[in-house]
């Protein structure tokens, strides 16, 4: 199973808040879907581009299906609403899938 990646770059309006609100309760959601936390700061080294926003995070997922029905879930609905409507001014989020060479008919052996 090919993991999957949610990429967020958000501006949230409080940094406190923002944790104990939606932060804190959405690891133990994370726990119960197998999802894990792998990145998180407020200031990413931007290399090229424009890069908005004052807090970044990657989450990885076991799957696609795992991240789209978490996403979607009836129990992260509350969260996403008091993310968007509360806690941020803004942002954006992006799933993608984990690179899987074999699936692209890509072989790092010789």
């Amino acid at each position: 199973m090919t993991p999957a990646y949610l990429v967020a770059q958000l501006e949230i309006k409080n940094r406190e808040e923002y944790i104990q609100r939606y932060g804190l309760p959405i690891l133990a959601m994370f726990e119960d879907v197998g999802a894990e936390v792998l990145a998180a700061s407020p200031a990413p080294k931007v290399l090229e581009g424009e890069w908005a926003g004052n807090w970044t995070v990657v989450i990885r997922f076991p799957s696609m299906q795992a991240a789209q029905d978490w996403y979607h879930s009836a129990e992260y609905q509350p969260l996403k609403e008091l993310r968007i409507n509360e806690l941020t001014e803004g942002g954006s989020a992006t799933l993608v899938e984990g690179f899987d060479p074999v699936a692209l008919g890509i072989s790092i052996f010789p």
